[in-house]
């Protein structure tokens, strides 16, 4: 199985071995959002919701949700997430939550799974506390927007 790093010769899945590598500064940045009816939007803008903070809540469960990842990812290293930043932002025109997580570390590999775990549970939280409302939310668009740091170098999505 060329080109996939997570299965040996054999063709099973392992842990990559990174204790070659170098230590390095790492960054990755993810990004998604949760799409919802005008109406929950409206709840959710101006502090209505009987669960909470919506926003807030998101924050912290994105952030929680980063420093979780090698718990919920089963070939995940344990990394020692040195920031995590979780930003929900409303969009009107969407109308919904975007969400943008950005995850630093300095290690020997990189932290974009962190960075979209980040976004996945602070999407789901917004969901979680939205569905009473709203069962027909849809969350999307998740994935990584830049990676930095170690040998393959520098990524960015178009």
């Amino acid at each position: 199985m060329t080109g996939l790093t997570h299965f040996d010769a054999k063709g099973d899945a392992h842990m990559v071995d990174v204790s070659d590598k170098a230590v390095t500064s790492r960054i990755a940045t993810a990004e998604g959002w949760v799409k919802m009816a005008r109406a929950t939007y409206d709840i959710i803008a101006e502090g209505r919701a009987k669960k909470g903070d919506v926003l807030g809540v998101a924050r912290l469960a994105g952030i929680m949700g980063a420093k979780k990842t090698p718990d919920l990812i089963p070939l995940c290293h344990p990394l020692p997430v040195t920031k995590v930043a979780v930003e929900l932002t409303l969009d009107p025109d969407l109308p919904g939550v975007r969400i943008k997580a950005t995850v630093k570390t300095t290690g020997q590999t990189g932290v974009e799974m962190e960075a979209l775990t980040a976004v996945s549970t602070a999407a789901l939280t917004v969901y979680d506390m939205s569905k009473a409302v709203d069962k027909a939310m849809e969350i999307g668009g998740i994935r990584v927007t830049l990676k930095d740091g170690g040998k393959s170098g520098r990524y960015e999505a178009s």
